[in-house]
């Protein structure tokens, strides 16, 4: 149901948003919210195509009198990230969101709200059902497998498109008009240890970290968030008898670990030392992590005996952990120092009957620049016997700034609020990188609504930011 006060202004967004939170629209199952999309397409009468991507164009004719003007393309993604908290029921392939309304901002109960990118989703969807938007020709694109590395955009037919003008309705933060986006790539790193019996007078335990915020690992990786597997590796490195049984840490490539737990035998000296250092270890980083983290808590329970690594496999494996860099690596010259030109997030580990997988990815504006960091990150793998298996990269979006698309929103911009909006480049890996490679002389800008803490069960969508994005969205449309 919807929560008693769920928005109702600009009524054709709220209603479509709510109605994809209803859907649940995981990476690669896309099929329940495709099909929502494409049944108000055939109720209004609108033409549409799947390519063998998966990815949906809805074509929309031009309002009366717009008929000889150029095509705009609006672009947004299906999927959402599905990350919850370790207490909360959930079944994202089943189970509709729980919203609800806090001090302005709309989320969900404990888990991701979708906002990214659903509501440029139902703001796409307004655009076909609103008859009261004045507009050109409109291709709706609808892409998938968005958030598990950009697979739809990668796939797109670009045949499918007629438009180069685009407007890309999935940056988070509302004043600002973005028009360029890091790249990436990544690794998932694999082994296969041998595994043993733990020593007869060990202990087996599990150490789990919970209650850090996690968030998006480009667009937040400049905020110095607490990575949980760099701070379990940090807990465990005094543990000189260790011998590694289990490990389940992170969700995804493109969010910065939150919680996660490590399960391992040792001498009982060593567990009760552990056990000893739990809250000196948390008050140590609550003094330097900021203040979104300071919920942590690091447990210490005892678990079922398992096969386990050797000591010796076991203390390598911490060191590699430790050693492989996590963050933001390079800042913009020429940008606000809030603008990171390079950064890697440690993302993934697994670890189970001696299996090792572990993803670590990387986002850049320049890939020239990200050599280096490539060749460390590989060297360490390889020092440690790891397989390396490249993850498909994609490629950024380099700003123009002297794009007459630009020049245009930033005159009704400020025409319309009184303020010249921020322009910036997004160290996220925004589809257009991708749709630029298969369009280049397509002029694009992005923009949207504020969103907090995407990627990370504390996801929330500021309301007031909704109206004047639908606001400037169709008064721009109304102009080209």
């Amino acid at each position: 149901m919807k929560p008693r006060d769920f928005p109702v202004d600009p009524e054709h967004i709220w209603e479509h948003f709510y109605q994809l939170t209803r859907i649940p629209r995981p990476s690669r199952a896309e099929t329940a919210v495709r099909d929502y999309v494409i049944g108000q397409a055939e109720a209004h009468d609108c033409r549409w195509q799947l390519d063998a991507t998966g990815n949906l164009v809805v074509y929309v004719p031009a309002s009366p009198g717009r008929e000889g003007h150029a095509t705009v393309i609006i672009q947004n993604h299906l999927d959402m990230v599905t990350v919850k908290t370790g207490d909360k029921q959930h079944d994202f392939y089943r189970d509709p969101l729980q919203l609800k309304v806090e001090d302005g901002w709309l989320l969900a109960d404990r888990t991701t709200l979708g906002a990214d990118n659903g509501l440029g989703c139902a703001a796409a969807l307004a655009l076909l059902t609103d008859p009261d938007v004045q507009h050109p020709p409109l291709e709706l694109l609808f892409t998938v497998d968005e958030e598990t590395g950009l697979g739809g955009a990668l796939g797109l037919d670009a045949s499918l498109l007629s438009g180069r003008v685009m407007l890309n309705l999935d940056t988070e933060d509302w004043h600002e008009l973005y028009v360029g986006c890091a790249g990436g790539a990544g690794w998932v790193f694999s082994r296969d240890y041998g595994v043993q019996s733990p020593a007869a007078e060990f202990g087996c335990w599990t150490l789990e970290l919970k209650g850090l915020a996690g968030g998006h690992s480009g667009i937040e990786i400049h905020l110095q968030l607490g990575n949980a597997l760099k701070l379990l590796v940090e807990a465990l490195d005094p543990v000189g008898s260790l011998q590694l049984a289990a490990a389940s840490v992170g969700v995804a490539h493109n969010v910065i670990p939150r919680e996660g737990s490590i399960s391992f035998a040792c001498s009982s000296a060593d567990a009760e030392a552990l056990q000893r250092r739990l809250e000196e270890l948390q008050q140590r980083w609550r003094s330097y992590l900021p203040a979104a983290d300071h919920s942590l808590e690091l447990l210490l329970y005892p678990c079922e005996p398992a096969k386990v690594m050797s000591n010796a496999n076991s203390r390598d494996l911490l060191r590699v952990l430790a050693a492989l860099p996590h963050g933001a690596q390079a800042y913009s010259l020429e940008q606000p120092a809030d603008l990171v030109d390079l950064s890697i997030n440690l993302a993934r580990l697994q670890l189970a009957a001696g299996k090792l997988e572990l993803e670590s990815s990387l986002r850049f504006f320049n890939p020239e620049q990200a050599a280096g960091l490539r060749m460390a990150v590989e060297g360490l793998a390889q020092l440690a016997g790891l397989h390396i298996q490249h993850i498909a990269g994609y490629p950024g979006w380099q700003p123009d700034f002297a794009s007459p698309l630009l020049a245009r929103g930033k005159a009704l911009h400020e025409r319309l609020f009184g303020s010249v909006p921020e322009v910036k480049a997004i160290h996220a890996g925004l589809e257009c990188g991708i749709l630029k490679s298969k369009l280049p002389d397509a002029d694009i800008l992005s923009f949207g609504p504020t969103i907090r803490g995407a990627h990370s069960p504390t996801e929330r969508l500021c309301i007031a930011t909704v109206a004047p994005f639908w606001r400037y969205l169709t008064a721009l449309l109304a102009e080209l």
